[in-house]
């Protein structure tokens, strides 16, 4: 576009040229030329745009938007078209309450109020696209700064219109995948009406108030120690029935001596036992007694 103005500017010199004195004039057709060429090759570069990878150009002639857009790639355009470039591929806008991690600096969590009244603060990272043929409406529609116009409210307001159906602690452990679900299919529709395509919603962090980790950690650690004792409890139970069943199984052992052995038994077992001895034994009977007398001969 620039060598086109000064190619201009240099045909009306030569002709301006063309009215001066003799001395000067003569240089008219030369000047002349070389506007003309200078016309000609800023009219050729500037009908040539590079469409970068991962890119679409969006045409606009003095402020009308054109339907169609220029893939990546070399272009062949109106020269006095202007090319506004509109990146296609995945962009993420994160909000987050670390100062180094989101896309304004500072703490740009997103802090909402519950079911039960409580604020909690939640940390999000947005993955979205531009849909290729909707880069046009949104130039006309919204502009470039699609992220600030677009994006970041959105996000934070229908984080904000979902978060009041739920408790604080439900949002923090039971119904988070379900809460990031509702919030995905609400913001998905508004990024669509809008020339958008949103392709995952990250909650990257719920921060609960002071009060409630407090107490969540009191019912944890409540929790552990009932498991604990439980445990102990049990281990108890178990060593009782133990001894439980070991002390009957010495009662039954001592019932069945008592009343299972006769006298005649008790001989015949005493007499088995001497005779088996390698040691020679003299056995007297006592019949009075029903009991052996044992006489050893070598004493």
């Amino acid at each position: 576009m620039i060598l086109i103005v000064i190619g201009i500017i240099v045909i009306i010199v030569g002709f301006a040229i063309a009215k001066a004195e003799p001395q000067i004039r003569i240089h008219s057709k030369t000047v002349k030329i070389v506007g003309v060429a200078i016309l000609i090759i800023g009219g050729l570069i500037s009908s040539l745009v590079q469409i970068e990878p991962g890119q679409v150009g969006v045409q606009k002639l003095f402020g009308k938007v054109s339907s169609s857009t220029l893939e990546s790639g070399l272009n062949f355009i109106n020269p006095l078209v202007q090319v506004v470039p509109f990146d296609i591929r995945t962009q993420n806008y994160t909000m987050s309450g670390k100062h180094d991690e989101g896309d304004v600096s500072g703490d740009d969590a997103i802090r909402v109020l519950t079911a039960d009244g409580l604020e909690v603060v939640v940390d999000l990272t947005v993955l979205y696209r531009v849909i290729s043929n909707e880069a046009p409406r949104i130039l006309k529609e919204i502009g470039t700064d699609y992220k600030n116009t677009i994006v970041r409210p959105i996000c934070r307001t229908k984080i904000r219109d979902n978060a009041v159906y739920y408790d604080a602690v439900a949002l923090y452990s039971t119904k988070r995948d379900e809460f990031q679900a509702k919030i995905f299919n609400t913001i998905e529709k508004d990024f669509k009406d809008r020339g958008l395509l949103l392709e995952q919603l990250l909650v990257r962090n719920i921060t609960l108030p002071e009060s409630v980790r407090t107490t969540i950690e009191s019912k944890i650690n409540a929790e552990q120690d009932a498991q604990k004792m439980t445990f102990v409890l049990q281990k108890e139970r178990q060593e009782a029935e133990r001894k439980r069943v070991e002390a009957q199984g010495i009662a039954d052992y001592q019932k069945i001596l008592s009343t299972g052995l006769s006298d005649k038994q008790l001989q015949y077992e005493m007499i088995k036992a001497i005779a088996t001895s390698p040691n020679a034994k003299l056995i007297i009977m006592d019949t009075k007694k029903s009991m052996p007398i044992i006489l050893n001969p070598d004493k």
